[in-house]
């Protein structure tokens, strides 16, 4: 059969740099740091007292005081972003059939404010279950797919991706393989993630995951840096709006990019580590690449994953390398979590977004932080350090990969009818 050609016709975003699209664009275009001792809860006893939360949030601002009560913070996020990227991409107001519309969303973790604070309650408690009856809908992680399809009507495919932090990237392949297959029209896609909390934090430091660079929060994220020292956990979402072009061509609508391809593979190697060589991390964008139909020399661009720990880093360039040969000393490389932080679940769905709009915009998002060279990383690669770039980009590729070697890639390409 033939296969669609699927288009991004709407974003949003809320992220640790910028509350909208156009302020979270603004951040990355000007090196924002969004790192900060944590306001959600008193950290002083934690090893890491900082993270890169979402500021300046007020749920009623955006959703019926009622119903954000019985909403995690996680979906919150979800509905707020994807209101965004609904209105951005004119759904609001278009004649559209509902039954062709889905919502496929990912996050790694889900509801954990919620099920913190249930379990604790009941802990503190005389042992008599108390719990509220939001409980478990509030916690689940396919709720806000569910609360997004039952705000706007949208009865097309719906369910939630879990794959830790690949989860928004799997939900973005998941909805570019439903368009192109014709199983929907539209989908609206992306992730949320809300885990700044005591359980969070208290089990990634327990991993030895986390940085500890407590004196100066703002450059703790350092992907690449000879210091770097471990990943800074951020919080937020990003949503994207997939459709089907001849769909949206009909409607007049916006086009940022097309979507040209997407890769899946494993690690089959370890728990959290990633494996030495980095065979999971190449095998997936060597599939993304020839689900794409493209060569490694059509990738300008590389989103990478680039968490900032001192394993990670060197495996995802020594994968690039292997993809991509000598092509990779003409790549501009750079890490948006050194800026907003690893949002674990909702990474891919706000680093896709950066690499829609380095396509649509020209513009390179830097890594910032950049103190030290490490003789681990080859000083001819471009990995875009402290200052965006601006160059022309047909083709971009973004990498998520998560716990229990779950990878995740996807293929941005400049849309030409």
């Amino acid at each position: 059969m033939r296969l669609r050609r699927v288009v991004v016709t709407g974003l949003g975003a809320l992220t640790p740099i910028g509350n909208t699209l156009e302020a979270y664009w603004e951040g990355l275009s000007n090196g924002v740091s969004g790192a900060a001792p944590i306001t959600q809860f008193d950290a002083s006893k934690f090893k890491t007292q900082f993270a890169c939360e979402v500021k300046n949030f007020e749920p009623s601002d955006f959703i019926d005081k009622k119903e954000a009560r019985r909403m995690d913070r996680f979906t919150q996020f979800a509905i707020v972003s994807t209101d965004e990227a609904i209105k951005d991409a004119g759904l609001d107001a278009a004649q559209i059939n509902p039954d062709r519309i889905g919502v496929i969303w990912g996050t790694g973790i889900g509801g954990l404010h919620t099920f913190l604070h249930e379990v604790t309650a009941f802990a503190k408690g005389d042992g008599t279950p108390r719990f509220s009856p939001f409980f478990i809908p509030m916690m689940i992680g396919d709720i806000s797919p569910g609360l997004i399809s039952i705000r706007h009507g949208y009865r097309g495919p719906n369910f939630a991706t879990v794959s830790a932090c690949a989860s928004s990237t799997n939900a973005i392949a998941d909805a570019f393989n439903y368009i192109r297959l014709n199983k929907a029209d539209i989908i609206v896609t992306g992730g949320s993630e809300a885990c700044v909390n005591e359980a969070a934090m208290g089990g990634f430091n327990s991993m030895k995951a986390l940085s500890e660079r407590n004196d100066d929060p703002q450059t703790a994220s350092r992907p690449f840096d000879l210091d770097r020292d471990g990943f800074v956990l951020g919080e937020g979402a990003g949503a994207l709006i997939l459709e089907e072009l001849d769909h949206a061509l009909a409607r007049g609508a916006k086009i940022y990019a097309e979507v040209v391809g997407c890769g899946l593979s494993a690690d089959a190697y370890h728990m959290t580590a990633p494996h030495p060589e980095g065979l999971g991390a190449t095998r997936v964008m060597i599939n993304a690449l020839e689900d794409a139909g493209m060569k490694p020399e059509e990738i300008d661009y590389i989103n990478v994953h680039g968490t900032s720990t001192p394993l990670g880093d060197p495996q995802e360039i020594k994968a690039i390398m292997n993809v991509f040969g000598e092509h990779a000393y003409k790549l501009n490389i750079s890490s948006t979590k050194s800026m907003t932080g690893h949002l674990l679940g909702g990474a891919g769905a706000i680093e896709t977004i950066a690499s829609i709009l380095a396509v649509y915009k020209g513009i390179i998002p830097p890594t910032i932080n950049h103190f030290t060279d490490d003789p681990a990383f080859d000083p001819k690669l471009n990995l875009t350090f402290n200052k965006v770039q601006h160059r022309e980009v047909n083709a971009a590729l973004s990498n998520t990969f998560g716990f229990g070697g779950h990878n995740a890639s996807v293929i941005i390409k400049k849309f030409t009818k």
